[in-house]
């Protein structure tokens, strides 16, 4: 066995340790996720990242590291922007919050599943179609555009394709069954408003996905890199979920800041075979523009708010 497959079958191995624990120990019982244990386990997801970063610095070098921190960093500032969009979901449907921990973490596992899949025919399109590059920089150019010149639009799950089609094939049920996907009545399988809230955060994700795996393209090529920076990422999503949720307002700006940074990917990958902009100036000013984004949403919301 190479030293490639044995670090892919230890890596993968490692998340379904962490998710057991997850859910089989930590979350056993549902429960609603308090602030504290949230920002909890933020920091135990964004240590657990820092401290394999630190592996790819010994165990490859430091360019590969930098890789690995710059797209772990994108992951991370556009997962922001999904959270916002999982609120919604929730308020929608009116999810109990004791619920919301389970949902996330189905979700979630989905997540990563269509996330390796677009990762490794994203790095395959690209091999053999070296040309692809620039249609992926201009959308990334387009949705940082579009990001900031379209109104935000509002959410109406019902018009979801998936949900439609789960509605074609199993009845629903108007209320929630404690936190079950699935229930039977009088012998007949019913589908828990619950279930329609995966199928929601899943769909959601995959939108999402077509604009991260571009972006974290243009930093590496490397499959492992990209694939384990897109995991921490998103291992750490529900946490930062619960730690987010709530405060969402004081965060008005950071769209405008991941639009900056979605046109500068965007246009670091069309220029790739003119100009090769370092992954170090790269990660400078990712760290910048989302650090300055974020401090306008506080200072600026702030006297509008007395």
């Amino acid at each position: 066995m190479s030293d490639s497959s044995i670090l892919w079958i230890a890596f993968n191995g490692f998340v379904l340790l962490m998710l057991a624990l997850d859910l089989g120990v930590f979350h056993r019982k549902s429960h609603e996720v308090t602030v504290k244990e949230a920002l909890t386990w933020t920091s135990v997801w964004i240590t657990l990242a820092m401290l394999f970063n630190l592996f790819v610095f010994y165990y490859f070098d430091k360019d590969k590291a930098v890789e690995f921190f710059t797209g772990y960093v994108i992951e991370k500032s556009l997962s922001v922007d999904n959270i916002f969009v999982i609120i919604m979901i929730f308020s929608y449907f009116n999810v109990p919050k004791e619920y919301q921990h389970k949902v996330l973490f189905w979700g979630i596992l989905g997540a990563l599943v269509m996330r390796v899949i677009f990762i490794f025919a994203g790095i395959e399109l690209i091999h053999k179609f070296h040309w692809l590059i620039y249609i992926f920089g201009g959308f990334l150019i387009f949705t940082g555009i579009r990001m900031v010149t379209s109104s935000d639009v509002k959410l109406d799950p019902e018009k979801n394709p998936l949900v439609k089609f789960v509605r074609r094939f199993f009845p629903v049920t108007p209320n929630f069954h404690k936190d079950h996907f699935f229930t039977k009545i009088d012998g007949k399988l019913w589908v828990t408003p619950l279930f329609l809230v995966v199928i929601m955060i899943e769909a959601t994700d995959l939108i999402f996905a077509v604009d991260s795996i571009p972006a974290i393209l243009a930093i590496s090529d490397d499959p492992f890199i990209v694939y384990t920076s897109n995991v921490f990422a998103i291992l750490g999503l529900r946490s930062l979920y619960f730690a987010l949720s709530g405060i969402e307002g004081y965060f008005r700006y950071l769209k405008y800041g991941l639009a900056v940074i979605l046109c500068f990917v965007g246009t670091k990958m069309c220029l790739m075979d003119f100009f090769k902009i370092p992954v170090e100036v790269s990660l400078i000013v990712i760290v910048f523009v989302l650090g300055i984004s974020m401090v306008a949403s506080v200072i600026i919301s702030q006297p509008e708010k007395k």
